[in-house]
């Protein structure tokens, strides 16, 4: 019964991202489901402490995707 419940319920997938200053050097991490509030921040594939204090690499950012469809928006159409 729980994976039937799960299917509808929304999930939420945590992310990495990073806080840039005004030259692109990597301040801090961050790793939460929702993205920061407030200027600096990019979503990246892994936090990586190398990157503390250095420009961040341009392959460390991910891309803005298109979101997943849900199993609740799939019944919907």
């Amino acid at each position: 019964m729980y994976f039937l419940w799960s299917l509808f319920s929304p999930q939420g997938r945590h992310r990495h991202y990073a806080r840039l200053d005004q030259h692109g050097i990597c301040l801090s991490f961050k790793h939460c489901c929702e993205a920061p509030r407030g200027q600096g921040w990019v979503e990246i594939s892994e936090p990586n402490l190398s990157w503390l204090h250095q420009p961040l690499p341009p392959s460390a950012r991910v891309s803005p995707r298109m979101r997943a469809i849900t199993a609740r928006q799939l019944f919907s159409i």
